[in-house]
């Protein structure tokens, strides 16, 4: 297969994720989220009426996903307008709450830009606040049709790759509807394959330190009714050797111009056994997590996690124990030194093919970033 651009059309209005909306209450305007710590214990809602706030949300992983950043991001620029706030600082302050998701800084910059635009063509603060909650909103669309068109080209490629239907794949971290405008980007993919019947069973790693995939997939499949098993991290290799993994599908936080992917920590792993065992390795992203500006993927800067994640049962992992949410159990000897970044980066040459809401490309190369970023701004100007 080589490079393909075939956006899936749609039949049907996109499904909005349940992750993040916009409320009007009479003492002003919210961002109200699905709390995300607390999964799948307890479905919590935050309620941010100021910037600190949803700046507090994104640092500890309340509301996470590449793509539902930067839909949070480009409605919390309209939260800081609309409520009278200063309206750079506040996006200085959302773009710097996660340094490695890309869409979180490209949400920013759409809402902060509209806003500029409105008040250089002479419209007052109202409307101004208007223009720029209009552009959140516009954005929190575009993403759920990315999502879809997204679901509907990986399957395609799922039933090119593996002929015969009946598909086993292996996920990491969590990738549906709380990381989405609409349904996801690799879990989307899956979520497809259950649908049209072709889905023999979702592998589940559970994806430490933070248990995403234990708390938040297995969360989502189950409601979904899928078939799915859940793994340790460590458990996937004896998975692979035993023949029982079809394909490896993950999403991602930012993409460099040369294709090399950054992604939750533990996928770079999953590449390496994929290419051993000859089983295609699938990254599922919108375009807006690709970065242009970023050259390679040693130009990526990786954050890391506070050590607390790892030497002690935190708060999230707390949750998806059942237990009292809180943490700070330790179970590491105290003053044991952690290493915790939160992403690691797999090179192009080990992703067998790069789903975004244009159709897969493959091989994954700077050329075909480069189009797609392409395709992405023409279908912007309309």
């Amino acid at each position: 297969m080589t490079d393909q651009y075939a956006p899936s059309p749609l039949t049907a209005e996109p499904s909005m994720s349940p992750a993040l909306r916009w409320d009007e209450l009479p003492e002003g305007p919210v961002l109200v989220l699905l709390d995300q710590t607390r999964l799948p214990v307890e479905e919590a809602e935050l309620v941010c009426t100021d910037v600190p706030a949803l700046v507090q949300s994104i640092r500890t992983l309340a509301v996470r996903g590449a793509p539902l950043l930067g839909i949070a991001g480009a409605y919390g620029v309209a939260l800081a307008a609309t409520r009278g706030y200063d309206v750079d600082e506040a996006a200085a302050l959302l773009a710097g709450a996660r340094p490695t998701a890309v869409n979180l800084g490209y949400g920013v910059r759409r809402a902060l830009e509209a806003h500029r635009a409105a008040i250089a063509g002479g419209a007052d603060q109202e409307r101004a606040a208007a223009a720029t909650l209009a552009e959140a909103k516009q954005l929190h669309r575009e993403d759920a049709v990315a999502s879809a068109r997204m679901a509907a080209s990986g399957l395609s490629l799922l039933d090119e790759l593996l002929p015969g239907g009946s598909h086993r794949i292996l996920t990491h971290c969590n990738t549906g509807s709380l990381v989405s405008g609409g349904e996801g980007t690799a879990f989307a993919v899956a979520l497809s394959a259950h649908r049209a019947g072709r889905l023999r069973r979702l592998w589940v790693d559970e994806t430490r330190p933070l248990l995403q995939g234990a708390r938040l997939t297995a969360y989502e499949a189950a409601r979904n009714g899928m078939a799915f098993t859940l793994l340790a991290d460590n458990a996937a290799g004896s998975l692979f050797a035993a023949g029982e993994v079809d394909a490896v599908l993950i999403g991602a936080d930012r993409i460099a111009a040369d294709g090399s992917v950054a992604n939750k920590v533990g996928s770079y792993p999953l590449a390496v056994q994929a290419r051993y065992h000859h089983v295609p390795f699938i990254v599922v992203a919108p375009t807006t997590t690709l970065d242009l500006d970023t050259p390679d993927g040693a130009s990526i800067e990786v954050e890391q996690r506070p050590g607390q994640e790892v030497t002690e049962l935190t708060a999230p992992q707390a949750a998806g124990a059942g237990v009292e949410v809180g943490g700070g159990m330790p179970v590491a000897p105290l003053g044991t030194q952690a290493y915790n970044p939160a992403f690691d980066v797999t090179p192009p040459e080990l992703v067998t093919a790069l789903v975004t809401e244009y159709g897969a490309l493959s091989p994954v190369t700077r050329d075909g970033i480069v189009e797609l970023c392409a395709q992405a701004r023409q279908e912007a100007r309309g």
